[in-house]
């Protein structure tokens, strides 16, 4: 997602690499992973299981619980249930499992986008929210080993027939993004080196872009393409898929404090027992409605 900086050096997907072509709302059932998430909130008083990980040394804000600060409206990544509460999404899913397995309960921190890794070490101790795994980002913080992949889309409203084949053909169009995103800083270098000439509209939240595209305020969205196979999946009518630029990667990991290096080796840990036992796979499949590439 998100994120503030473009990738200049790429940690390897060590737990997921694959990209995504299709969006949430395809199942009618969730896997056995995702019944039902017990440990959603620190105040809901469950019972967590005993760890079998060494949680020596970790340190955490509130004793038994793992804070995450999440920007909950980011679907399929991190949205509101039908009852506008609770915390639901593949984020969401991933971070509830770790902390389970560590023996934690969990609590989710609604927290707007910009400055949202500001509050680590503060508010809560993780951030868990499409974080895009950048070299500008790690000398102030560190990275548990990345949980999937993700791409640049350009999205179309339905019935615009413009053949997009590079981010070049965006020149002389309006293109919204979300603020501090690395959509947001790919456009904008774009813009600035005079490559195209473009007006960008950066948005608080990326549902005010898919929005605006529908009211015919802007010509394109330009957003992760894991959001952008949620929202095809969902409205595949409204929407057209026009480019996703496969030649670079972005990794997505779970943000910690830059001197928590025993919960980083424990959420490290977590991850790739996750992904050994089937969990992350399920989970994509779920909320991304497909299987690994």
């Amino acid at each position: 997602m998100k994120k503030m900086t473009k990738i200049v050096a790429l940690i390897g997907a060590a737990v997921m690499c694959a990209s995504v072509i299709a969006g949430c709302g395809n199942k009618t059932e969730a896997p056995a992973a995702q019944e039902p998430q017990e440990n959603q909130t620190a105040e809901n008083g469950e019972t967590t299981e005993a760890s079998k990980y060494d949680l020596s040394g970790i340190k955490l804000i509130s004793d038994g619980v793992l804070s995450v600060g999440e920007e909950v409206g980011y679907p399929p990544f991190e949205d509101f249930a039908e009852d506008g509460v609770t915390p639901i999404g593949y984020d969401v899913d991933i971070i509830t499992e770790v902390a389970k397995r560590l023996g934690l309960e969990v609590n989710i921190v609604n927290t707007a986008w910009d400055g949202i890794f500001a509050g680590i070490d503060n508010n809560y101790d993780v951030v868990c929210s499409a974080c895009t795994i950048t070299e500008e980002r790690k000398e102030s913080m560190l990275f548990s080993e990345p949980y999937i992949a993700n791409y640049q889309a350009v999205i179309l409203k339905a019935g615009n027939d413009k053949k997009i084949e590079s981010f070049n053909d965006l020149d002389g169009m309006t293109v919204a993004v979300q603020k501090e995103t690395t959509s947001d800083e790919l456009i904008s270098d774009y813009k600035s080196t005079g490559t195209i000439d473009v007006e960008i509209v950066a948005n608080e939240k990326i549902l005010s872009c898919f929005t605006q595209l529908d009211n015919g305020e802007v010509d394109a969205v330009v957003v992760d393409s894991t959001v952008a196979d949620g929202y095809l999946a969902k409205n595949p009518d409204a929407y057209v898929y026009a480019y996703k630029d496969d030649s670079e990667a972005e990794y997505f990991g779970i943000a910690i404090g830059k001197e928590n290096t025993a919960l980083k080796a424990v959420i490290d840990e977590v991850l790739a027992d996750m992904e050994a036992d089937g969990f992350i796979a399920d989970t994509y499949s779920y909320w991304f409605g497909v299987t690994e590439e």
